[in-house]
């Protein structure tokens, strides 16, 4: 995939918590988000379907996405490469 596609969207890392299906793997992002009482941090999570076109990622793995056009019904982003602990992300 080139990277044009991808310039316009968001790019997240996550976890994936699913291989399961064909070319298709299920992201879980993990996000810190604020209480607007009382100021305190909480984690929140939320799944995405990626395409993994070679399935060459399996569950466990850290990676990277980027937003693309739908692929299908829920699929709209793609799996852009694996992550290491040293690149940054912002999740927003």
């Amino acid at each position: 995939m080139t990277n044009n596609k991808l310039q316009k969207g968001r790019i997240l890392k996550g976890v994936i918590v699913s291989d399961k299906m064909d070319k298709t793997v299920v992201v879980e992002i993990l996000r810190l988000k604020k209480h607007p009482k009382y100021k305190k941090y909480f984690k929140v999570t939320k799944k995405f379907k990626a395409h993994n076109p070679e399935n060459q990622y399996h569950t466990g793995d850290k990676v990277v996405i980027g937003e693309t056009k739908p692929m299908s019904k829920e699929k709209r982003w793609i799996v852009i490469s694996k992550a290491d602990d040293k690149s940054k992300v912002e999740s927003s």
